[in-house]
C-alpha cells in the first residue's frame, strides 16, 4: 500500500512540476479555441463536457495496460513498477499532450497530414503508410506479449 501511495504522489508531482515544463516548452496558450470549438460542424468537430473527453483520453490510454501491466508486475516486480510510474510520466503523458497540441494548433489534423505540411506529399504518404504498419505492429504486440508472458507462467 505504501508503494502505491508513493506512485501515487510521484504521478501528482509528475504532473504539476514536469507538466509545467512540458507546457512551457510547448508555449500552451490558453486564449486559442480548440477546432471543437472553432470548427463545429455537428459531425467531426463536437464540442464535449470535460468529463466525456476525460473518459475518451483515460480508454485510450489504459488499453491493454491494466492486463500488460499487472502481468509484467507479477514476473519482474519493482522494475516494472517504476517502469509503469516513472513511463507515465516522462514518455506517455508527454507523447499523448504533444500529440494533441500539434492537432490542436493544425485544425484538428492528424500527425501524417501535419507532417505533410511541412515536409511536402512525399512525406505525408509515407507517414500514412508508417502509421498503418505501427498500428498493426502494435496489434500484433498487444496480443503476442501477454499471451507469451502467460505461457511463460504455465
Amino acid at each position: 500500500m505504501v508503494s502505491f501511495i508513493l506512485a501515487i504522489i510521484a504521478l501528482i508531482i509528475g504532473y504539476f512540476i514536469y507538466g509545467a515544463i512540458v507546457e512551457k516548452a510547448f508555449g500552451a496558450d490558453e486564449k486559442i479555441q480548440t477546432p471543437a470549438v472553432r470548427l463545429e460542424d455537428g459531425v467531426d468537430f463536437v464540442k464535449m463536457p470535460a468529463y466525456k473527453i476525460f473518459l475518451i483520453q483515460f480508454l485510450n490510454i489504459a488499453g491493454l495496460g491494466p492486463i500488460f501491466g499487472a502481468i509484467a508486475g507479477a514476473m519482474w516486480g519493482p522494475s516494472a513498477f517504476l517502469w509503469i510510474v516513472f513511463g507515465c510520466i516522462f514518455a506517455g503523458g508527454v507523447h499523448d499532450y504533444f500529440s494533441g497540441m500539434l492537432s490542436v494548433r493544425h485544425d484538428g489534423t492528424s500527425i501524417p497530414e501535419v507532417v505533410g505540411q511541412y515536409l511536402g506529399k512525399g512525406f505525408k504518404n509515407f507517414m500514412r503508410v508508417f502509421s498503418v504498419i505501427l498500428l498493426v505492429l502494435v496489434g500484433v504486440v498487444f496480443v503476442t506479449g501477454p499471451a507469451s508472458i502467460l505461457k511463460g507462467l504455465t
